[in-house]
């Protein structure tokens, strides 16, 4: 009479492959038992509960490499072993319910990129009457400014909305993207340049919506390449209009070419 079970039957029996019994052999978890008279390797009962022990610890999260001295260790090194496990099922726990809110905040567009205050204050511009395209040019420039200057990006937002308060100042904005209609030596371009250096000038808080950003980082590229994204020809003149007279009020604005 053959005592055992084969390997198939094994496997069935605890609810896993041939191939993975076959693999814990590999690791050393599971000694492989003696060949019958057949041929055959018979899994006794020991066997049996060994292949459950293996599998339980690894299905609980247990790394393989852990398993067999876990199984040798008394009492005492078998609970701290399972709770350090526990401990870093917990991490993991954390870090992947962080990748979850994080694609659910994605179906939500800019909020995974922004943040809720951010898109709050595009749907504030909307409601101002910002043009769409302007509001769209202006998210593109707020994702690279968190991703490039993140330290000063909540104090760039919060002058951006004091700044929306204020009706001279979102008039002046909304003109400034009408100026993307205009030719470059059309003189309503240095006539609006000139009329937001003043505003700015006049206005310190709104002025550091220019220059918040630029002082957490010492590399003017990051800035420039935040303040001219989207620009066309147009706005690109008023720009420069614009910050010639700051720079010759004695703001510092990077120039494009500083590296």
């Amino acid at each position: 009479m053959r005592n055992g079970v084969t390997i198939g039957q094994a496997a069935a029996f605890v609810s896993v492959t041939v191939k993975t019994v076959r693999h814990y052999h590999k690791l050393g978890l599971i000694e492989e038992p003696i060949r019958d008279s057949s041929g055959f390797r018979r899994y006794g009962s020991a066997d049996l509960l060994r292949l459950v022990q293996v599998r339980t610890l690894a299905a609980a999260g247990v790394p393989l490499a852990e398993i067999g001295p876990l199984l040798d260790a008394d009492a005492t090194q078998f609970a701290a072993t399972l709770a350090d496990v526990g401990r870093q099922l917990t991490e993991r726990i954390d870090e992947l319910t962080v990748r979850r809110d994080t694609l659910d905040r994605l179906a939500d567009g800019d909020r995974a990129l922004l943040g809720d205050r951010a898109v709050a204050l595009l749907e504030r511009m909307t409601g101002l009457g910002f043009p769409a395209d302007e509001v769209a040019t202006g998210r593109e420039g707020w994702v690279l400014a968190k991703a490039l200057v993140p330290d000063g990006f909540d104090d760039y937002l919060t002058h951006v909305e004091h700044a929306l308060d204020d009706p001279e100042y979102v008039a002046l904005i909304k003109r400034a993207g009408e100026a993307a209609a205009w030719d470059p030596d059309d003189p309503r371009v240095t006539e609006l340049a000139t009329a937001m250096a003043e505003h700015y000038l006049a206005n310190p808080a709104h002025l550091k919506i220019v220059t918040a950003l630029q002082a957490h980082t010492e590399a003017a590229t990051r800035y420039t390449l935040i303040a001219r994204h989207g620009e066309e020809q147009t706005s690109a003149t008023t720009r420069a209009v614009f910050e010639t007279k700051l720079r010759a009020a004695g703001i510092h604005i990077p120039r494009s070419d500083t590296r």
